[in-house]
């Protein structure tokens, strides 16, 4: 049995440094979430410093700072904005507050970087767009059940060397542990998330585009519905959606926050690739009842069968590639319009969600 609910998802890699230092300095503003440790860890193994840190509530800057003993704690957000020597802003701040912080970022000069869902409403996203425009800057997105699980990084590898073949269909899944007393009250609130396929949905569509080489998709339908936890109204506990590539590739996604008590981590993530020579399976956290580590990747096509147990020895390459795009202006780690499109997609998704309500069908 795990109480691990993910919220402090925190991997680690090989240090693979792409700078010098003094070269790259970054900040963390807003610790909402415990996806900041594993956004700023990643950053470190890349050669970027930790310069400062804030937040409102002194409780989570006190374990932020014994995490990273390195970071001096800065007396408001406008000490970090103001930095001429800070290169980033690091947030994972409550997610509707996220494009705000963003925004007055780039205004100061700051690329920025930030936990999925980048954005709850398409008028952020498009605020958003509209100031990258303006500024150059980065406003980069942390997928990181892609971008930070070495089986996923792994299946991108093989399908770019035509393991097999060209992409035509791909199944995800991310059920999440809910954990329920370990949480704030926001969490509860889509309007503060901005629903469940908006928010864990994110992942899912951002590895779809990414492993079919897509630009863009449609959405053919969704459905969401809060199945188990009736005293949070607010909360969706359950999502799934049907999308098409604009190059014909498929997809179906499924999301929850149904984790049983029983599985030894907060999730059994898992995406299944089908090409025309073949197909991947990652199962990213665990192999239920054979293995508590993750990163099994299983491989079959027209040469056999393979399976990889690939943890430790793919590493992460996004965060020393993202350190030089905001460097260099280069697009090498993600696009910016990938990164947007994906929390597009997933907006559009919730937006046009069907409420199931069990039993009796659906209403909406």
């Amino acid at each position: 049995m795990s109480n691990n609910d993910g919220m402090n998802y925190q991997p680690k890699g090989k240090a693979s440094k792409v700078i010098d230092s003094g070269e790259f300095f970054f900040a963390a503003i807003g610790l909402d979430h415990g996806h900041i440790y594993a956004m700023c860890n990643g950053l470190l193994e890349a050669g970027g410093e930790l310069k400062l840190v804030y937040d409102p509530d002194s409780t989570k800057v006190k374990e932020f700072v014994e995490k990273f003993p390195n970071t001096k704690i800065a007396s408001s957000e406008e000490e970090i904005l103001l930095d001429p020597t800070i290169k980033l802003v690091a947030s994972a701040r409550i997610p509707a507050m996220r494009c705000e912080l963003g925004l007055r970022t780039l205004d100061k000069g700051k690329h920025f970087f930030v936990d999925k869902p980048a954005f709850t409403t398409k008028e952020q996203l498009e605020e958003a767009r509209k100031k990258t425009k303006e500024t150059g800057l980065k406003w980069g997105i942390y997928y990181s059940e892609r971008l930070h699980v070495e089986g996923a990084i792994l299946a991108g590898q093989l399908i770019e060397d035509g393991a097999i073949g060209k992409v035509v269909q791909v199944i995800g899944t991310g059920p999440h542990r809910a954990n329920p007393s370990s949480r704030p009250n926001w969490f509860f609130d889509r309007d503060y998330v901005g629903g469940i396929l908006c928010d864990i949905g994110s992942h899912q569509i951002e590895q779809f585009l990414y492993y079919a080489g897509a630009k863009d998709a449609k959405v053919l339908h969704s459905k969401v519905a809060n199945y188990k936890f009736k005293n949070y109204p607010k909360f969706e506990d359950f999502g799934d959606a049907t999308l098409v590539a604009d190059n014909g590739a498929t997809f179906y996604f499924r999301v929850d926050w149904l984790t049983p008590d029983g599985l030894g981590t907060w999730g059994d993530g898992r995406v299944i690739i089908l090409g025309t020579d073949g197909y991947i399976e990652v199962r990213k956290y665990i192999d239920i009842a054979r293995d508590k580590k993750g990163d099994h990747v299983y491989v079959v096509n027209h040469e056999g069968e393979q399976h990889i147990h690939c943890h430790g020895q793919v590493g992460y390459p996004f965060f020393g590639k993202f350190i030089l795009d905001c460097m260099y202006g280069s697009e090498e780690a993600m696009s910016q319009e990938h990164a947007f499109k994906a929390a597009e997609l997933c907006i559009e998704a919730q937006n046009k969600a069907i409420h199931l309500d069990m039993p009796g069908g659906f209403v909406g």
